[in-house]
């Protein structure tokens, strides 16, 4: 079966790169994630820990990753140690301010990472807020004020933890020109 992939679909695959590169530098882990993208109604945030990023610019969208309780201390905790800290002095509880920081920090590195490769890939800049980290105990579904129908979820695991990333984007297509037309625009 052959599929026409979408950008979405190109650009899920970018995101899975930065979060690989990201998360594997800054805790030291294994990090994998499915080969499957699934394509999905709307993005949500979800318990234990939800965390939101908008991006705006060249490309517009939403990024939302969800982690279960067990990830999100599996990466603070892994990202902590790798940066010196030692583990008795480190939070319990994933609803910890810390956890939601450390875990805000590292989504705003996964963050820039990606906007590197899509600017060097495709020469296209956009911009993002801070990401906002939520300790949740029910579903937000986010209601996105434009024409967002493209979204993907990837699932993802440190160690034995899952966690997932939802992406909700403008309907767009990345078309490269060829580059004998390049200098004819110039």
């Amino acid at each position: 079966m052959e599929y026409n992939y979408k950008t979405i679909d190109r650009i899920s695959s970018y995101l899975c790169e930065a979060v690989v590169t990201v998360l594997t530098a800054s805790t030291q882990k294994k990090i994998n994630y499915s080969p499957t993208i699934q394509s999905i109604p709307k993005v949500t945030m979800r318990p234990d820990i939800g965390c939101f990023v908008a991006i705006s610019g060249d490309y517009n969208g939403l990024l939302v990753v969800n982690f279960s309780g067990k990830a999100a201390m599996n990466i603070y905790k892994s990202y902590m140690i790798s940066m010196g800290l030692p583990e008795n002095e480190l939070s319990s509880h994933f609803t910890s301010n810390e956890v939601t920081d450390s875990i805000g920090e590292v989504v705003n590195q996964i963050m820039g990472e990606f906007m590197r490769v899509i600017e060097e890939r495709f020469n296209l800049i956009t911009f993002c807020g801070q990401p906002k980290v939520l300790a949740l105990n029910s579903t937000i579904t986010l209601s996105i004020d434009s024409d967002y129908r493209d979204n993907r979820r990837i699932s993802f695991s440190i160690g034995h933890d899952r966690f997932q990333l939802e992406l909700a984007m403008e309907q767009t297509e990345f078309i490269i020109l060829p580059t004998d037309n390049m200098n004819e625009l110039k």
